[in-house]
């Protein structure tokens, strides 16, 4: 016997429809790419987007077909995830900080029929369009004021945005999609060989917006005003474009500036109380207001994710500027939220020594999302807190299989679990704390090093180092070792220093900081 209740399909636009019918007030702010900021209301955004949806069904778009996004976080990226997902198109995020050749690879891999760039991303592009195999057209997201005309390759129309929506209607009607339809795609580099597409769905995303809500994860209400510093091209800036408007919560869009003083000038001039970004970032920012002396006194909360983070980073923004430090994890095969780490019931610190202990795991999963330990023989081990594994994950919002790409199908396992590729540890509350990555543990003299626990111990936490990149040495009696490379050397645990060498070096980090 089944239930009585109305069965309707989870849908993007169903979020949208909600947002712009009950928030129409509700602000979206935007630093923008030409310069200056650009305000408007939730009312605002729903014509432009339904603008927008109609100028896509007018070039002839169908059903899954995919538009790619080479875009910073602002207004007109947050009118395509909404346009192109609700009408059925599949919205495809790009990172611009990308080679030339691995973005002619993904775009041709997703088969993108229309790019949307924003202005200062165009010169990648052109080098990148050389190699394109499906692109019809490239939107360019300015207006006509800032148009330019870029050496694009020929067969591939050139269209300004504004001048793409001005003369279509504000009324849509948004398909009734199985929820199952791909809504949109993310390639994640964070595998061997080839960049791999993550293909959500209406129903992942969905759920995943309700499981951000939830109350001890990263709720968003209608008096919150949320500054997503990670990109939309990072895993949809981690479901904040969806779970924000949910709650018909105010957006902030930092656009390109991401440095410290214009992400402080963003959070007081538009008082943000909640922020999400990666350890590099906020590092930038932790030591602009260190310098500047400035305050942050609206900010309540900071979410951290794509790397590991310091504790240095838990001290600062929360013994100094009174933010409150959330330790997030996740990946972009998990849209990505996995665990974040919020007090267990009855666990009061004794002092501040153990409260920054109990931040640094990875912390539990929330609901909607399971993970187990595994040995190399699939066995289950036990969630002690001390022994190691190989970490799995299943849920709501999990891939079951990488977009056209069977190279790792060895990843996806019985039960319909996923080998993230991380090594962890849980403890008998739950709590989660990422060790390594299968493919970075070293073994020196016997002993099993985590990377993470070199990266924290040699330099993260000392002040006077900005960096580290971390790089194998092979040695013929105790395999795998490390070297540190960064622009100090610094004192860690003894007995893992002993042949490490230390060089003053810059180098590039990757979006996950």
């Amino acid at each position: 016997m089944f239930g009585l209740m109305q069965d309707h399909p989870l849908l993007i636009s169903s979020i949208f429809e909600h947002a712009i019918s009950n928030y129409s007030k509700q602000e979206i702010v935007s630093n923008t790419v030409e310069g200056g900021i650009h305000r408007y209301t939730y009312f605002d955004w729903g014509k432009r987007t339904k603008q927008l949806a109609n100028a896509f069904k007018s070039i002839d778009l169908k059903e899954s077909d995919r538009v790619g996004t080479l875009a910073w976080n602002g207004y007109r990226h947050l009118e395509i995830y909404y346009a192109t997902s609700s009408s059925g198109l599949v919205c495809h995020t790009i990172n611009p900080r990308l080679h030339p050749d691995q973005v002619s690879y993904i775009v041709n891999h997703a088969k993108d029929k229309v790019l949307c760039v924003d202005l200062n991303i165009l010169p990648l592009v052109e080098k990148a369009s050389e190699n394109f195999n499906t692109v019809k057209a490239i939107i360019i997201m300015t207006d006509n004021k800032n148009m330019v005309q870029p050496n694009i390759k020929d067969g591939i129309e050139v269209i300004c945005y504004e001048d793409f929506i001005k003369d279509h209607s504000d009324q849509f009607n948004w398909p009734q999609l199985d929820e199952k339809t791909a809504s949109s795609l993310c390639y994640t580099s964070g595998t061997t060989g080839n960049p791999k597409g993550v293909l959500y769905s209406h129903r992942s995303t969905v759920l995943h917006a309700y499981g951000m809500n939830l109350k001890d994860v990263v709720p968003y209400g209608i008096k919150d005003v949320v500054l997503p510093v990670v990109p939309m091209f990072h895993v949809n800036a981690w479901g904040t474009p969806y779970a924000a408007p949910m709650c018909g919560t105010k957006l902030v869009f930092p656009g390109a500036k991401l440095d410290g003083e214009s992400i402080t000038n963003l959070m007081n001039d538009e008082k943000v109380t909640i922020s999400l970004g990666v350890p590099t970032i906020w590092l930038l920012l932790l030591n602009y207001l260190r310098d500047s002396g400035k305050k942050i006194d609206t900010v309540k909360r900071l979410v951290i994710g794509g790397s590991s983070c310091p504790r240095t980073l838990f001290e600062g923004f929360e013994d100094e500027f009174g933010a409150e430090v959330i330790h997030a994890w996740g990946m972009t095969e998990m849209s990505p939220l996995g665990t974040v780490n919020m007090p267990a019931l009855g666990d009061e610190p004794k002092d501040r020594t153990e409260y920054y202990d109990q931040k640094l795991p990875q912390g539990r999963t929330i609901f909607g999302h399971q993970m187990k330990l595994v040995d190399d023989d699939g066995n289950d081990l036990p969630e002690d807190g001390e022994t190691q594994g190989r970490l799995l994950s299943r849920g709501y919002w999990v891939l079951k299989e990488y977009f056209e790409d069977n190279t790792e199908k060895d990843r996806f396992l019985d039960g319909g679990w996923f080998d993230t590729g991380d090594v962890a540890k849980i403890d008998q509350d739950g709590f989660m704390t990422i060790t390594d990555r299968t493919k970075d543990i070293i073994k020196s003299g016997g002993e099993w090093i985590s990377s993470i626990d070199l990266e924290r111990h040699i330099c993260v936490g000392h002040p006077e180092v900005a960096n580290i990149l971390l790089s194998y040495l092979f040695h013929t009696k105790n395999r795998k070792e490390e070297k540190a490379n960064c622009n100090c050397s610094a004192n860690a645990r003894e007995n893992h220093l002993q042949k490490m060498i230390f060089l003053k070096m810059y180098s590039k980090v990757t979006e996950n900081g």
